[in-house]
Protein backbone atom coordinates (compact mmCIF):
# COMPACT_ATOMS: atom_id res chain seq x y z
CA UNK A 1 0.00 0.00 0.00
CA UNK A 2 2.63 2.66 0.94
CA UNK A 3 4.57 1.63 -2.28
CA UNK A 4 1.39 2.49 -4.36
CA UNK A 5 1.01 5.45 -2.84
CA UNK A 6 4.26 6.19 -3.20
CA UNK A 7 3.97 5.35 -6.67
CA UNK A 8 1.23 7.77 -7.34
CA UNK A 9 2.79 10.71 -5.62
CA UNK A 10 5.53 10.03 -7.78
CA UNK A 11 3.86 10.33 -10.92
CA UNK A 12 1.42 12.97 -9.91
CA UNK A 13 5.03 14.97 -9.71
CA UNK A 14 6.46 13.29 -13.15
CA UNK A 15 3.11 14.87 -14.88
CA UNK A 16 3.85 18.61 -13.66
CA UNK A 17 5.76 21.49 -14.76
CA UNK A 18 7.14 24.52 -14.32
CA UNK A 19 5.85 27.05 -16.62
CA UNK A 20 5.05 23.92 -18.22
CA UNK A 21 8.36 23.34 -19.39
CA UNK A 22 10.71 22.62 -17.06
CA UNK A 23 9.63 19.40 -14.91
CA UNK A 24 8.86 19.59 -11.25
CA UNK A 25 10.38 16.37 -9.67
CA UNK A 26 13.70 16.77 -11.78
CA UNK A 27 14.22 20.31 -10.39
CA UNK A 28 12.83 19.18 -6.60
CA UNK A 29 15.55 16.74 -6.54
CA UNK A 30 18.33 18.85 -8.19
CA UNK A 31 17.62 21.76 -5.41
CA UNK A 32 18.10 18.33 -2.62
CA UNK A 33 21.49 17.48 -4.55
CA UNK A 34 22.80 21.09 -4.86
CA UNK A 35 21.84 21.57 -1.11
CA UNK A 36 23.84 19.17 0.04
CA UNK A 37 26.83 19.61 -2.46
CA UNK A 38 26.29 23.14 -0.51
CA UNK A 39 26.47 21.22 2.82
CA UNK A 40 29.69 19.21 2.01
CA UNK A 41 31.61 22.39 0.50
CA UNK A 42 30.80 24.17 3.54
CA UNK A 43 32.37 21.35 5.84
CA UNK A 44 34.67 20.20 2.94
CA UNK A 45 37.76 20.42 5.25
CA UNK A 46 36.99 19.47 8.67
CA UNK A 47 35.38 16.55 7.07
CA UNK A 48 38.19 15.71 4.62
CA UNK A 49 40.94 15.99 7.80
CA UNK A 50 38.97 13.03 9.78
CA UNK A 51 38.23 10.66 6.58
CA UNK A 52 39.55 11.91 3.99
CA UNK A 53 38.65 9.14 1.60
CA UNK A 54 34.88 8.88 2.56
CA UNK A 55 34.62 12.49 2.24
CA UNK A 56 35.94 12.23 -1.41
CA UNK A 57 33.79 9.09 -2.27
CA UNK A 58 30.82 10.76 -0.52
CA UNK A 59 31.12 13.90 -2.50
CA UNK A 60 32.07 11.85 -5.63
CA UNK A 61 28.49 10.49 -5.12
CA UNK A 62 26.52 13.97 -4.73
CA UNK A 63 28.41 15.65 -7.72
CA UNK A 64 27.78 12.69 -9.85
CA UNK A 65 24.56 12.58 -9.06
CA UNK A 66 23.78 16.48 -9.55
CA UNK A 67 25.15 15.52 -12.95
CA UNK A 68 22.80 13.07 -14.45
CA UNK A 69 20.18 15.10 -12.50
CA UNK A 70 21.21 17.72 -14.87
CA UNK A 71 21.36 15.49 -18.22
CA UNK A 72 17.86 13.97 -17.24
CA UNK A 73 16.76 17.34 -16.78
CA UNK A 74 18.18 18.56 -20.30
CA UNK A 75 16.18 15.61 -21.72
CA UNK A 76 12.90 16.50 -20.35
CA UNK A 77 12.99 20.00 -20.90
CA UNK A 78 13.85 19.11 -24.59
CA UNK A 79 11.02 16.03 -24.94
CA UNK A 80 8.65 18.94 -23.35
CA UNK A 81 9.44 21.30 -25.93
CA UNK A 82 8.59 18.66 -28.81
CA UNK A 83 5.72 17.74 -27.08
CA UNK A 84 4.11 21.08 -26.45
CA UNK A 85 5.17 21.62 -30.59
CA UNK A 86 3.37 18.32 -31.63
CA UNK A 87 0.21 19.28 -29.86
CA UNK A 88 0.27 22.41 -31.53
CA UNK A 89 0.33 20.89 -34.77
CA UNK A 90 -2.30 18.14 -33.41
CA UNK A 91 -4.73 21.28 -32.58
CA UNK A 92 -3.91 22.90 -35.82
CA UNK A 93 -4.88 20.12 -37.92
CA UNK A 94 -7.86 18.83 -35.89
CA UNK A 95 -9.31 22.55 -36.39
CA UNK A 96 -8.73 21.94 -40.33
CA UNK A 97 -10.36 18.55 -39.86
CA UNK A 98 -12.98 19.99 -38.01
CA UNK A 99 -13.54 22.50 -40.43
CA UNK A 100 -13.86 20.54 -43.66
CA UNK A 101 -15.65 17.93 -42.67
CA UNK A 102 -17.60 19.62 -39.43
CA UNK A 103 -17.33 16.74 -37.30
CA UNK A 104 -15.89 16.44 -33.66
CA UNK A 105 -11.61 17.02 -33.05
CA UNK A 106 -10.64 13.13 -32.27
CA UNK A 107 -10.49 13.35 -28.57
CA UNK A 108 -6.99 11.62 -26.75
CA UNK A 109 -6.00 8.33 -27.47
CA UNK A 110 -8.12 8.20 -30.92
CA UNK A 111 -6.21 8.28 -34.11
CA UNK A 112 -5.16 11.77 -34.94
CA UNK A 113 -4.09 12.44 -31.47
CA UNK A 114 -1.02 11.83 -31.19
CA UNK A 115 0.83 12.69 -27.64
CA UNK A 116 4.43 11.56 -26.43
CA UNK A 117 4.94 12.21 -22.85
CA UNK A 118 8.37 13.32 -21.68
CA UNK A 119 10.66 10.67 -19.78
CA UNK A 120 9.89 10.50 -16.36
CA UNK A 121 13.16 10.59 -13.92
CA UNK A 122 15.05 7.32 -13.62
CA UNK A 123 15.78 7.07 -9.97
CA UNK A 124 17.72 3.64 -11.20
CA UNK A 125 19.90 6.08 -13.91
CA UNK A 126 20.93 8.25 -10.83
CA UNK A 127 21.48 5.70 -8.49
CA UNK A 128 24.41 4.19 -10.95
CA UNK A 129 25.67 7.30 -12.12
CA UNK A 130 26.25 8.12 -7.92
CA UNK A 131 27.39 4.56 -7.32
CA UNK A 132 29.96 4.84 -9.84
CA UNK A 133 31.29 8.22 -8.35
CA UNK A 134 31.40 6.47 -5.33
CA UNK A 135 33.42 3.65 -6.27
CA UNK A 136 35.99 5.11 -7.88
CA UNK A 137 36.88 7.95 -5.73
CA UNK A 138 39.43 5.87 -3.66
CA UNK A 139 41.07 4.74 -7.18
CA UNK A 140 41.34 8.57 -8.13
CA UNK A 141 42.17 9.38 -4.34
CA UNK A 142 45.07 6.76 -4.99
CA UNK A 143 46.53 8.12 -8.22
CA UNK A 144 46.65 11.88 -7.87
CA UNK A 145 48.30 10.88 -4.61
CA UNK A 146 50.75 8.75 -6.78
CA UNK A 147 51.47 12.06 -9.31
CA UNK A 148 51.80 13.92 -6.62
CA UNK A 149 54.40 11.67 -5.28
CA UNK A 150 55.95 10.82 -8.50
CA UNK A 151 55.99 14.68 -9.92
CA UNK A 152 56.22 17.00 -6.87
CA UNK A 153 55.82 20.46 -7.78
CA UNK A 154 58.73 22.76 -7.27
CA UNK A 155 59.13 26.56 -6.63
CA UNK A 156 61.50 26.99 -9.37
CA UNK A 157 59.88 24.33 -11.74
CA UNK A 158 56.28 23.88 -11.04
CA UNK A 159 54.79 24.37 -14.40
CA UNK A 160 56.48 20.88 -15.91
CA UNK A 161 55.49 18.40 -13.41
CA UNK A 162 52.08 19.62 -13.63
CA UNK A 163 52.46 19.15 -17.40
CA UNK A 164 54.00 15.57 -16.65
CA UNK A 165 50.94 14.68 -14.06
CA UNK A 166 48.51 15.81 -16.98
CA UNK A 167 50.53 13.96 -19.50
CA UNK A 168 50.63 10.57 -17.78
CA UNK A 169 46.82 11.20 -16.72
CA UNK A 170 45.63 11.26 -19.84
CA UNK A 171 47.38 8.81 -21.53
CA UNK A 172 46.42 6.71 -18.75
CA UNK A 173 43.84 7.11 -16.58
CA UNK A 174 41.76 9.08 -19.24
CA UNK A 175 40.98 5.52 -21.11
CA UNK A 176 40.85 3.26 -18.67
CA UNK A 177 38.28 5.41 -17.00
CA UNK A 178 36.38 5.77 -19.99
CA UNK A 179 36.38 2.14 -20.26
CA UNK A 180 35.68 1.38 -16.49
CA UNK A 181 32.88 3.76 -16.62
CA UNK A 182 31.20 2.39 -19.77
CA UNK A 183 31.80 -1.38 -18.93
CA UNK A 184 30.12 -0.47 -15.15
CA UNK A 185 26.97 1.31 -17.06
CA UNK A 186 26.56 -1.49 -19.41
CA UNK A 187 26.63 -4.20 -17.04
CA UNK A 188 24.44 -2.14 -14.66
CA UNK A 189 21.68 -1.74 -16.95
CA UNK A 190 21.99 -5.44 -17.37
CA UNK A 191 23.38 -5.72 -20.89
CA UNK A 192 25.72 -8.19 -22.09
CA UNK A 193 28.71 -9.03 -23.92
CA UNK A 194 26.97 -7.87 -27.10
CA UNK A 195 25.60 -4.51 -25.73
CA UNK A 196 29.02 -3.72 -24.56
CA UNK A 197 31.06 -4.22 -27.58
CA UNK A 198 28.51 -1.91 -29.53
CA UNK A 199 28.92 0.68 -26.61
CA UNK A 200 32.69 0.46 -27.41
CA UNK A 201 32.77 0.66 -30.80
CA UNK A 202 30.31 3.50 -31.25
CA UNK A 203 31.02 5.89 -28.37
CA UNK A 204 34.51 4.96 -26.76
CA UNK A 205 36.64 6.50 -29.18
CA UNK A 206 34.39 9.82 -29.90
CA UNK A 207 33.79 10.47 -26.44
CA UNK A 208 37.55 9.62 -25.79
CA UNK A 209 38.21 12.94 -28.47
CA UNK A 210 35.82 14.55 -26.12
CA UNK A 211 38.08 14.24 -22.86
CA UNK A 212 41.32 15.02 -24.87
CA UNK A 213 39.42 17.77 -26.08
CA UNK A 214 38.30 19.48 -22.27
CA UNK A 215 40.62 17.57 -19.65
CA UNK A 216 44.26 18.72 -20.49
CA UNK A 217 43.24 22.35 -19.89
CA UNK A 218 41.33 21.36 -16.78
CA UNK A 219 44.14 19.24 -15.26
CA UNK A 220 47.01 21.81 -16.19
CA UNK A 221 44.89 24.18 -13.50
CA UNK A 222 43.89 21.42 -11.27
CA UNK A 223 47.65 20.20 -10.60
CA UNK A 224 49.42 23.37 -10.94
CA UNK A 225 47.30 25.47 -8.90
CA UNK A 226 44.88 23.29 -6.48
CA UNK A 227 46.23 22.00 -3.22
CA UNK A 228 45.78 17.74 -3.56
CA UNK A 229 42.18 17.74 -0.79
CA UNK A 230 40.47 19.85 -2.92
CA UNK A 231 41.49 18.00 -6.70
CA UNK A 232 39.05 15.22 -6.63
CA UNK A 233 35.76 18.07 -5.76
CA UNK A 234 37.30 19.98 -8.46
CA UNK A 235 37.42 17.77 -10.85
CA UNK A 236 33.62 16.41 -9.98
CA UNK A 237 32.42 19.81 -9.91
CA UNK A 238 33.77 20.38 -13.25
CA UNK A 239 33.17 17.01 -14.64
CA UNK A 240 28.96 17.95 -13.33
CA UNK A 241 28.90 19.03 -17.14
CA UNK A 242 31.21 16.09 -18.59
CA UNK A 243 29.31 13.64 -16.78
CA UNK A 244 25.75 15.02 -18.28
CA UNK A 245 27.54 14.46 -21.59
CA UNK A 246 28.61 11.19 -20.62
CA UNK A 247 25.01 10.13 -19.49
CA UNK A 248 23.51 11.49 -22.43
CA UNK A 249 25.46 9.88 -24.78
CA UNK A 250 25.51 6.44 -22.66
CA UNK A 251 21.39 7.07 -22.29
CA UNK A 252 21.53 7.60 -26.19
CA UNK A 253 23.59 4.69 -26.60
CA UNK A 254 20.95 2.78 -24.15
CA UNK A 255 18.07 4.23 -26.42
Amino acid sequence: MFLSAKRKVVDGLNRRYIYGRVPLLHTIIFIIEMAVATRLAAKFNTYYAERPVLTTMVTNAVLGGVADTVAQLITAVKARSAQRISETRDDFMSIEIHDLDKEKPPAVGEIGYYRSSPPPFDFERLTRFMAYGFFMAPVQFQWFGFLSRAFPLTKKHPTTPALKRVVLDQLVMAPIGLACFFTYMTIAEGGGKKALTHKFRDVYLPTLKANFVLWPAVQILNFRVIPIQFQIPFVSSIGIAWTAYLSLTNAAEES
